[in-house]
C-alpha cells in the first residue's frame, strides 16, 4: 500500500497547481456544463458538444502536466506514477477522469 501512496502529495499538489493556474478553464467546463443541463432539446446537443470540447481541452492540459513530469522518472516509476495522477484525476474532477486514460 505505501508503494501506492509514494507520489500522492506530489499529485495532491500538482493537482492544487492545476486548479489554480487553470482556475479560468475550471470555470469554463462547469458554464459549459450548466448550459448543456439547462439547454432546450433542440440546443442540447451543440451545447453538449461545447462540454465536451473544454473537458477535453482541461483534460489535455492535465496530461501534459502529468507527462512532463513522467518523463523525468524511470519506466517503473513512470508507470506507477502515471496511474496513481489518472486514479486522482478521476477522484477529483470525474468529468475528466473519463479521458485522462486515453492520453
Amino acid at each position: 500500500m505505501k508503494l501506492r501512496r509514494r507520489f500522492a502529495d506530489l499529485i495532491a499538489r500538482q493537482l492544487d497547481v492545476f486548479a489554480v493556474d487553470e482556475a479560468p478553464l475550471l470555470v469554463e467546463v462547469r458554464e459549459a456544463e450548466q448550459k448543456y443541463n439547462r439547454a432546450d432539446r433542440d440546443e442540447a446537443e451543440e451545447k453538449y458538444g461545447d462540454y465536451v470540447d473544454v473537458v477535453e481541452t482541461a483534460t489535455e492540459a492535465l496530461a501534459d502536466m502529468r507527462d512532463r513530469f513522467k518523463r523525468t522518472l524511470d519506466d517503473d516509476a513512470a508507470e506507477e506514477y502515471e496511474e496513481a495522477f489518472n486514479r486522482a484525476v478521476k477522484r477529483r474532477w470525474p468529468p475528466f477522469g473519463l479521458e485522462i486514460e486515453n492520453r
